[in-house]
């Protein structure tokens, strides 16, 4: 299967789940996956949310910020991977002065 974001339309979230400030994604949802290339701009964050379909893994590629799940905080940078199992609840919040930069895989159990 071949995935190509150029060829999905860039959407713009204004306080995704609550969050703060807003964030861009292209978005693939099927079946069995979520993809989303994500960039949570700065002092925007996704909101606590509980996590329903599937484990959440965030790929960080560029920027800075935290993630709290389940009450526990941590910090995110570029090479880490935040993953948030499925019941869960976490929120991801960009702490820089730069777009926070990550692509989102869900698995759907």
């Amino acid at each position: 299967m071949l995935i190509d974001f150029n060829d999905i339309d860039s959407m713009t979230f204004p306080g995704m789940n609550n969050g703060t400030g807003t964030m861009s994604a292209r978005m693939y949802n099927d079946d069995s996956y979520r993809i989303i290339p994500t960039v949570i701009h700065p002092r925007g964050s996704i909101g606590t949310h509980r996590q329903e379909s599937g484990d959440d893994m965030n790929y960080i590629i560029s920027g800075t910020g935290k993630a709290i799940c389940d009450g526990a905080e941590e910090e995110l940078r570029p090479g880490v991977m935040h993953i948030c199992p499925k019941g869960s609840e976490h929120s991801i919040i960009n702490t820089g002065e730069e777009d926070l930069v990550m692509l989102t895989i869900v698995v759907k159990k």
